[in-house]
């Protein structure tokens, strides 16, 4: 689980925008660009490249 303060400081890598922590999927989403980074042992992967569509992470 990502801490409040960390939350609170991190921004979307493309657009620089709020991201939005997911608790149950583990990831942060940014609705603006449509796209989640995943969180690998407890580590937002946040490089402009690695953000994976909406709609392959609804599964």
């Amino acid at each position: 689980m990502l801490s409040k303060e960390l939350l609170e400081i991190l921004a979307c890598p493309v657009c620089k925008g709020d991201l939005n922590y997911e608790k149950d999927k583990d990831r942060l989403v940014c609705e603006k660009c449509g796209v989640y980074y995943e969180i690998k042992e407890g580590i937002p992967v946040l490089l402009p490249d690695s953000g994976k569509p909406l709609e392959e992470g609804n599964s």
